[in-house]
């Protein structure tokens, strides 16, 4: 009998068998993902990446990377105005991917859209559909605070994930009863402090609308404490590293707060909300307090309202920056577009869908230029001018013909270049032990991240981190001075001679019209004079 009909049968049948799998896959594929409201949130969360890796290189690099970059040389448990985080992402960045505008910003980019896919996590959740899943997404997308912090690389790209991962474990627990997730909690919580320490301010507001709704029951479960215990010893190490450098965090906030921060009164402080999740979008989030604190459905969620507000009186007391309440806002568009859509439903008014989101899209193209970089900097400054953005303070010093964002991304490798210049201007001698002085940490900043292309040594300064770094091995004999004032400089040199001037009409006021002098005849030892250059702030 011969095995060629059989075997042919048997062909026949593993192909049939292969093609079901497929069709059987593919349809899985299509219901679970395509079908599934979370897909809404995962396009608008790819688009966010996108945008940011098409957009965030034209203007340049900002002030705080390129510190971030220079801490990144120096990992260590603790940094004077920063938690320690956000220094290992700088170096893992540039270990991974060079020493790229992109490469710095790639993971930010990520945030950008992580932010949204978690946003739409919240909302299933919550019980909402493919509508809420949209009109969530939109705002997040347009949403001006997170356009801008997304744009480059700082801790307050982050910061939003572990402040909403920590609300979405919360949500699930109260939904479920699953009590093990609050030692989840903890560990998001303890790594989210060492990105920024705000994680503590957002913490103990969750801890005390735990307190004041019916979910003070959670505080019986032992898990809940366990998880505190879990955050505590993750920011252990930082803790002790405050401790042994006499609180220099605690000292900086007090420094900026009085001389940095534009104080404004408490109803200005919530007004300006408006502005930092778009006009547009602050209905959303009003909707999804109404959720949270009124709604029936939001009954079990009454403490996350609590936690909103309470965290706002903790900005309110403490006079934080307006922007230091933004990463809770995730949650309320959640919330928001999980109520509209449901008064949308009751209402039978299908149309309303459509005329909420197309202002908020409109709105959201008008506000785009103002957080991305999208239009020539000359338009870009008209563009300013015309919406007033400087009604928006976050610092008392004047930005310039730029927003402050903007601003704070000029001239940073043209500093570098001019310093080099006056660098190779001296003898061979004078080369192999000069010191480069900078001001502040942007100057020192840019002069340790583009300065090895020009063959510079690495920077010092009397600024925050740099000042723990210390004068290195420099004696003083010779330095390169950038930005310092004269009558500074004369306290410690005798001979005092201004090489170049570095200029930049579109830089802040204060990085244009450098005077950079190369200085000799020192009256002290830099380590002599290092205590009178000290600066937090």
């Amino acid at each position: 009998m011969s095995l060629i009909p059989f075997m042919r049968r048997e062909v026949l049948a593993r192909e049939d068998a292969g093609a079901l799998g497929v069709a059987r896959a593919d349809n899985w594929i299509h219901r679970m993902w395509i079908e599934s409201d979370l897909a809404i949130a995962a396009g608008f969360a790819i688009s966010a990446c996108l945008i940011h890796v098409l957009l965030d290189g034209r203007y340049g690099y900002f002030r705080d990377e390129l510190y971030y970059a220079a801490c990144g040389q120096h990992l260590a448990w603790g940094y004077v105005d920063q938690a320690p985080l956000i220094a290992l992402v700088a170096r893992l960045s540039r270990a991974l991917f060079g020493d790229s505008l992109y490469a710095l910003r790639f993971f930010p980019a990520l945030a950008a859209g992580a932010k949204i896919l978690l946003t739409g996590w919240i909302v299933r959740e919550l019980g909402g559909n493919r509508y809420a899943q949209l009109l969530a997404a939109t705002a997040m997308l347009v949403c001006p605070i997170f356009l801008t912090m997304d744009s480059f690389l700082s801790m307050n790209a982050f910061e939003p994930l572990f402040w909403m991962l920590c609300a979405a474990i919360s949500i699930r627990i109260v939904q479920t009863g699953n009590t093990r997730l609050w030692l989840l909690f903890g560990l998001v919580a303890g790594v989210g402090i060492l990105n920024k320490h705000s994680m503590l301010l957002f913490g103990f507001a969750f801890l005390l609308s735990l307190l004041m709704t019916r979910e003070r029951r959670q505080l019986r479960e032992p898990r809940i404490w366990a998880g505190a215990t879990i955050a505590f010893l993750i920011f252990l190490p930082n803790l002790i590293w405050e401790y042994q450098n006499h609180w220099p965090t605690i000292e900086i906030l007090r420094n900026v707060d009085v001389a940095k921060n534009a104080h404004i009164s408490w109803l200005a402080f919530i007004a300006q909300q408006a502005f930092l999740v778009h006009p547009l979008g602050a209905p959303i989030c009003l909707a999804g307090l109404w959720y949270f604190l009124i709604s029936r459905e939001g009954k079990s969620f009454r403490f996350l309202g609590w936690t909103y507000l309470f965290l706002l009186a903790e900005m309110l007391i403490l006079r934080g920056r307006i922007y230091y309440l933004a990463p809770i806002y995730p949650m309320l568009f959640a919330a928001g577009a999980v109520f509209i859509e449901a008064r949308i439903a009751s209402s039978g008014r299908n149309w309303i869908r459509q005329a909420v989101l197309a202002p908020l899209v409109m709105g959201g193209i008008v506000a785009a230029p103002l957080a991305l970089p999208i239009l020539p900097l000359d338009r870009i400054a008209s563009y300013a001018d015309f919406w007033d953005v400087n009604k928006v303070r976050v610092e008392v010093e004047p930005s310039g013909k730029l927003p402050q964002l903007f601003a704070d991304m000029m001239g940073w490798p043209q500093q570098a270049e001019v310093v080099a210049g006056v660098f190779h201007s001296l003898p061979e001698q004078d080369q192999a032990r000069v010191a480069i002085l900078a001001k502040n940490y942007g100057q020192a900043g840019a002069i340790d991240y583009f300065g090895p292309a020009y063959g510079l040594p690495r920077a010092i300064s009397g600024q925050n981190n740099y000042y723990l770094w210390g004068p290195r091995q420099y004696d003083g004999q010779v330095v390169i001075a950038v930005g310092m004032r004269l009558e500074d400089l004369q306290q410690i040199f005798g001979e005092i001679r201004q090489a170049a001037t570095i200029g930049n009409e579109y830089a802040i006021p204060e990085e244009n019209d450098l005077p950079v002098y190369i200085c000799r005849q020192p009256k002290m030892t830099l380590k002599q004079a290092w205590p009178r250059l000290k600066f937090y702030g």
